[in-house]
């Protein structure tokens, strides 16, 4: 199954706000053997969030959507999922048993709008303030703030993923190369041929440039299963060798 990110809002577009929830969904993915495919950052435009859902849905990924779940005129998510989904908006009977418990005598309908979700969803709780987001097909769509959305994300990977975690081990092997011949055009061939032989790995070159654009040195390397890794290494290396190249594993 491919992992998806959705990230919402225009303070993060604007860059009134940095985005801190890329860097954790994906460590929280990693340390479970797992890993983002895809990540899509969208203002506060209610078309195309309900777009965005209805491709991610028929994609059938795995999706955190971060943001726009409140009751706010500038908060769109909800709705945009009922309009992807073709339903209306509800009470969600067990949002409503949490926000009540949250607030007790303090309970007021507007309150009660933030468990107003797409019909036919499930609540994914929130174990900050105890008002929850939602999930359906796979799709998870959780709050803006960081301290109550990475706990709910940690949540639904531990509670409908742990059968895919950790099931295909990785490893990534690098080397910085360098000399005059260390940079990724006078390589691509050999790239090409990593490719070819190793399919099932994923190979990466990343240039290094100094402030003064001269080049410092090529990061070039695979991930995959170790075995696998191991052997584009070593034709890796003999090929750098026999073309001068400087080479050091990369700490």
């Amino acid at each position: 199954m491919n992992f998806g990110a959705i990230i919402l809002g225009d303070e993060i577009l604007s860059g009134k706000r940095i985005d801190r929830h890329f860097a954790r969904i994906t460590e929280l993915l990693a340390v479970r053997g797992l890993r983002l495919s895809w990540a899509e950052y969208l203002g506060d435009e209610r078309s195309r969030i309900a777009a965005t859902v209805r491709r991610s849905l028929a994609a059938g990924d795995v999706v955190f959507s971060f943001g726009g779940i409140g009751n706010t005129p500038d908060d769109h998510t909800r709705q945009a999922v009922a309009e992807a989904l073709g339903v209306d908006l509800v009470l969600h009977p067990d949002a409503a048993r949490e926000i009540r418990a949250r607030f007790g005598a303090e309970t007021t309908d507007v309150r009660l709008l933030l468990g107003t979700f797409p019909r036919g969803v499930d609540i994914i709780p929130n174990p900050f303030n105890r008002i929850p987001g939602f999930r359906v097909r796979d799709h998870h769509f959780l709050p803006g703030f960081p301290q109550m959305a990475h706990p709910m994300a940690e949540w639904a990977l531990d509670t409908f993923y742990a059968h895919l975690f950790n099931h295909h081990p990785t490893v990534e092997r690098a080397f910085l190369l360098t000399g005059a011949n260390a940079y990724e055009s006078a390589l691509l061939d050999l790239m090409e041929r990593v490719i070819t032989e190793f399919p099932a790995l994923r190979l990466f070159s990343l240039p290094s440039i100094s402030e003064d654009g001269q080049r410092r040195h090529l990061e070039l390397g695979v991930e995959g299963d170790p075995a696998i890794a191991d052997q584009a290494m070593a034709a890796i290396r003999q090929e750098v060798e026999q073309r001068g190249i400087n080479w050091q594993w990369r700490p």
